[in-house]
Formats: structure tokens, C-alpha cells, sequence
């Protein structure tokens, strides 16, 4: 029985396609030969270009189910708003660890999550940290049913304010 375990790792051209300081930290496989990394910033995602680093902040939900990875992505709007874009699924045939790092990292990633009303909806205020930045960033996702209007928008800034204000506090 040997004592230290050899790691398989990714496909040496996939790793060429990183920068050179990123960080593997799990890995898997689709049927079709394309993979997905887990990387200290983020999950490196395969697309038509080779692969695209979506960075944890940005990861809004991961799903596994199935032998199937689903992740939905959120933009940013002027720094504030997280809005959602279209899931992306791949199916892993050789998922090894991925599900369980991708989850440890994003749970990592979200410092604070709360559910506030706001303008006659609900609104989710997130801290987040971001790799390779010091301290954490608020944003906020409205809820289902809450549209984006200036009012909206004032009052979810004026709610962002506060929580930072109160997480400065905190942190001291």
C-alpha cells in the first residue's frame, strides 16, 4: 500500500490554456473529453474559445444531480444588482471530487446572505468575497416578482450602505 497518493490530473492542454499561477483543486470529466476546473478563482468552464473563468463571486447556484453539473452564472449591474444569466449543464462521466469542491468554495465565498423587503418585494443582499481581494462586496438579487426601478434601486443602495456600515463594524 503506498503511503502517498498520486492525484490524476487534468489534461496537460487544458492546463495550457490557464494562467500560469492558477491553482487546480479538483477536476472532472464530460464523455465527450471536455472538463471543468475548480481553481482557486473560480471554475474554469469549457466553451467554444477553450475555457472560461467564472469566478466564484459570480457563481449564483451549482447543481449536481444526476451525473449532471448545472451552474448558473450571475452578471453584475453597476455594482450593485446580480442578475442571472442562462444555466449551463454538462454531463461528468469522472466527476471525482468537483461537486464537493465547487460546493466548499462557493459556501466559502458567501459571507452573508439576507432577505430583505424592499419596494413592495423581496430582495437577497450577499457579502461575497472575492479570491485575491481583501474584505467582501455587497450585491443584491431581486427576488421573482420585484422589478428594477430607480426607486428600487435607491432603496436597495441605501440597504447596501447600511449592511456594509454594519459589516465594517463588525469586522473591528
Amino acid at each position: 500500500m503506498a503511503l502517498f497518493h498520486r492525484r490524476e490530473a487534468p489534461p496537460a492542454e487544458v492546463l495550457a490554456q490557464l494562467p500560469k499561477d492558477e491553482r487546480v483543486v479538483s477536476w472532472g470529466e464530460a464523455p465527450s473529453g471536455e472538463v471543468v476546473l475548480a481553481s482557486s478563482r473560480g471554475l474554469w468552464w469549457p466553451d467554444a474559445q477553450g475555457h472560461r473563468l467564472i469566478g466564484w463571486e459570480h457563481i449564483d447556484k451549482v447543481i449536481w444531480r444526476d451525473g449532471r453539473l448545472t451552474v448558473i452564472e450571475a452578471d453584475v449591474v453597476d455594482d450593485l444588482l446580480l442578475v442571472d444569466r442562462e444555466p449551463m449543464s454538462l454531463e461528468l462521466s469522472a466527476p471525482r471530487d468537483l461537486p464537493v469542491a465547487v460546493r466548499k468554495r462557493i459556501e466559502a465565498n458567501v459571507v452573508r446572505s439576507e432577505l430583505r423587503a424592499v419596494g413592495g418585494g423581496m430582495a437577497r443582499f450577499v457579502a461575497r468575497r472575492i479570491p485575491g481581494r481583501d474584505g467582501v462586496v455587497w450585491w443584491v438579487r431581486l427576488e421573482a416578482g420585484l422589478a428594477d426601478t430607480e426607486q428600487v434601486r435607491l432603496q436597495v443602495s441605501s440597504e447596501c450602505a447600511g449592511l456594509r456600515d454594519d459589516w465594517a463594524r463588525e469586522q473591528v
